[in-house]
């Protein structure tokens, strides 16, 4: 998806206003497995990603990664904490694909924000969503099993398992990746 008809499936844009809103966004090709934030930096930028695959994760003290977020086709991207308080990120954000991103200042954002209603709306909307979408994580990583976690990303993600690694699905699911492999096998006779 690109993202004027992203932008318009959610807010009814003007064609004056689309061509304003997407002339502040720049496009980004970016090489798979790169790095756009790193822990401890400041991220500047949120994404829109029109191709590939990105992740944001956090290292344990043992060096583990452990993923926190995955980001496909037709969202965006950020380590939305660091972006909008614009203070270091807790997170590193990177691409697993080769990927296609439009990106936009925090300080470009803003001035859309006070130049067009709609923004505000987009934002408040976007807002909503990403939240209700953080709680269903979070409430499936406490109340549901093993199984009903996986299904469950396969709906948030599809397609999600055939293009991540599956260390970092199974870091995403909060299992370790025998429990993840037998899932995917089908195998049920251990409880998971």
């Amino acid at each position: 998806m690109n993202l004027i008809d992203f932008l318009k499936n959610i807010v009814p844009f003007t064609p004056e206003e689309l061509a304003d809103i997407t002339a502040h966004f720049e496009r980004e090709n970016i090489s798979k497995n790169n790095t756009l934030v790193r822990e401890g930096q400041v991220c500047t930028k949120l994404y829109f990603v029109k191709k590939g695959v990105g992740r944001s994760y956090y290292l344990k003290e043992d060096g583990k990664e452990v993923t926190q977020w995955f980001f496909i086709e037709g969202k965006f991207m950020s380590s939305i904490e660091s972006f909008f308080q614009q203070t270091p990120s807790l997170y590193y954000l990177e691409v697993l694909e080769e990927s296609v991103l439009y990106s936009i200042t925090r300080e470009n954002l803003d001035l859309l924000f006070a130049r067009y209603h709609n923004m505000e709306k987009l934002g408040r909307l976007l807002s909503t969503e990403m939240l209700t979408r953080v709680v269903n994580k979070l409430n499936a990583v406490q109340f549901q099993t093993a199984r009903e976690r996986y299904d469950y990303m396969l709906t948030e993600f599809p397609y999600i398992s055939s293009r991540v690694p599956l260390g970092s699905i199974a870091s995403y699911l909060g299992m370790t990746q025998e429990t993840l492999s037998r899932i995917r096998r089908g195998d049920t006779s251990k409880k998971i």
